[in-house]
């Protein structure tokens, strides 16, 4: 009888990868496996195809070998069948303890890596921009420096946990279930200390706080974090410490707004300047500038300085700065000033002063239309 095709028989596509076949095994394999159906000689058979066909499926170089040629590659003592049905416990035993090892912490104990640490860190916008090294103190578990880390008294060595025999978990058995748990004698560490290290008392890590020198590169920005590799919380029974990520935030600038690369500001001018043109000193992160202000400038008016903004840590062009011309109406004015400015405002009177103020006078305009349409 011709065999069926292995893809068909674990349901996947024949682009499947090796996480959807792996995934599809599993699933037949939980519900077929002959000590779930005792007996069933029929789940028996769809057994040994669906384990067959996963074998020959993860194996790199029979699945090529298979994709080419089918089920020939594997006869007349080509390249091995899938080695067929060897027994149901063993097998068993590997379907759930993939299934369920992640949830119950698997066979073996692991030594648990220590805990990631997260500082918060404010700059100046200057040193966010400029990039800066920064001092700062952390509290953390580190290794105990008595015992390094083994939580026993110094010259004494622990020993492995005989209810677990070190594997830090125990195996419980509820019908066709292999279910691990944490070994209830060495709580999953999988030795037993008799003289725990006085320092810190078999559990070999201490509080510390610790001094550490970070280095912020140039245009980090709120919300970015630098990685500091290793400076976390030490790892229990010597794994390997966590990490420390730094966390920036920017304060708000008295002069400067920041947008992605871009930096604003608002400039204000006198009424003169804005009306005649001129020239004025803005401030940049790089010192002060000449901007030139054109006659008839209106407030709003943006001008860009090219290339005195920002250049993002994430590399790219370096930013502008725009600056926002703020037209300042004039206070405390004195007699004579009040005036000239008097003598100004009658000379904008009449028809003439509609060529001063031309958006004046098309919002004037705009006003009567919509009163002379209301009471039409």
């Amino acid at each position: 009888m011709a065999k069926k095709d292995y893809y068909e028989i674990l349901g996947v596509s024949r682009d499947a990868d090796e996480r959807e076949i792996k995934k599809a095994y599993k699933r037949l394999a939980m519900k077929h496996h002959p000590d779930r159906n005792q007996g069933d000689k029929d789940s028996e058979e769809k057994f040994k195809e669906i384990k067959e066909a996963y074998e020959i499926l993860t194996d790199a170089n029979k699945k090529a070998a298979y994709d080419q040629y089918g089920h020939a590659a594997f006869e007349q003592g080509g390249m091995g069948g899938g080695g067929g049905f060897q027994g149901g416990g063993g097998d068993f035993n590997d379907i759930f303890g993939d299934v369920f090892g992640d949830i119950f912490g698997g066979r073996r104990q692991r030594a648990s890596r220590g805990s990631d640490l997260q500082y918060n860190l404010t700059l100046t916008l200057e040193e966010a921009v400029r990039g800066v090294t920064k001092e700062i103190r952390i509290p953390t578990l580190a290794e105990c420096d008595v015992c390094h880390g083994s939580g026993a008294k110094e010259g004494t060595l622990s020993t492995t946990c005989t209810t677990c025999h070190g594997s830090g978990q125990v195996q419980i058995r509820q019908g066709f279930f292999a279910v691990q748990q944490t070994c209830p004698t060495c709580h999953g560490r999988g030795k037993i200390i008799k003289e725990p290290c006085t320092k810190c008392h078999g559990q070999g890590r201490v509080e510390k706080t610790k001094t550490l020198s970070v280095k912020i590169p140039a245009g980090v920005d709120t919300g970015d974090r630098v990685r500091l590799s290793g400076e976390g919380e030490a790892g229990e029974n010597g794994a390997p410490a966590g990490d420390l990520y730094v966390q920036v935030q920017v304060k708000q600038h008295p002069i400067f707004e920041r947008d992605g690369n871009n930096l604003y500001c608002e400039v204000p001018i006198n009424f003169a300047m804005a009306a005649l043109g001129g020239e004025i000193e803005v401030p940049t992160l790089d010192g002060r500038v000449n901007l030139k202000i054109p006659a008839e400038t209106q407030t709003g008016k943006l001008f860009r300085m090219r290339g005195k903004g920002v250049k993002s840590v994430r590399g790219g062009a370096q930013g502008d700065l725009l600056c926002r011309v703020v037209v300042e109406t004039p206070v405390k004015l004195n007699e004579k000033q009040k005036k000239l400015l008097r003598e100004l405002a009658d000379s904008f009177g009449g028809e003439k002063g509609a060529k001063n103020s031309p958006k004046s006078k098309s919002f004037l305009d705009g006003v009567k239309k919509f009163f002379d349409d209301l009471t039409n």
